[in-house]
């Protein structure tokens, strides 16, 4: 097996994680807030939680490595526009992914105390819910424009 396909696979299977993590926590958070029981919403945010640092995280720090690598081995230029463009949008996604993480750490936090005291989830998990369901959108379609510049690799000239 060459060094080319081995970091290819690593990078393709890395971005299948992100694509693959961010779509299924996003249901599944998203099913669970919809049963509006403190209790549900508690289990899965521990488990999502869990989720994104497992899976995410380590995709997260794998795709920049074998990206560069895989750029230097294939010949391209790290300044190709195409390259350009997907550091920009990862370091876009990566700002909405960060907060992303603290508000469902929160949102875990709120629901479980909720459930321990036998109460309803409050506004304050309402509200949050609502800002992390609408900070998942420019994300995962910068996730999905980087898979296409990736696919693609268009001519784009920007120096």
């Amino acid at each position: 097996m060459s060094a080319f396909f081995l970091l290819k696979f690593l990078h393709v299977i890395g971005a299948a994680v992100l694509l693959g993590t961010g779509a299924g926590i996003a249901f599944f958070m998203l099913m669970a807030h919809r049963t509006g029981d403190a209790r549900t919403v508690a289990a899965v945010a521990r488990i999502v939680v869990i989720a994104d640092v497992l899976f995410t995280a380590t995709a997260v720090i794998a795709q920049p490595v074998t990206g560069v690598l895989l750029a230097l081995e294939a010949g391209h230029p790290l300044t190709s526009g195409w390259i350009v463009v997907s550091i920009a949008l990862y370091l876009w996604t990566g700002a909405w992914w960060l907060p992303v993480v603290w508000m469902q750490t929160r949102m875990r936090r709120i629901a479980l105390v909720a459930a321990e005291a036998g109460e309803p989830l409050p506004p304050s998990y309402h509200r949050l819910f609502r800002l992390w369901f609408a900070c998942g959108f420019p994300a995962f379609a910068a996730v999905m424009a980087i898979i296409w510049l990736m696919i693609a690799r268009p001519p784009l000239d920007l120096f």
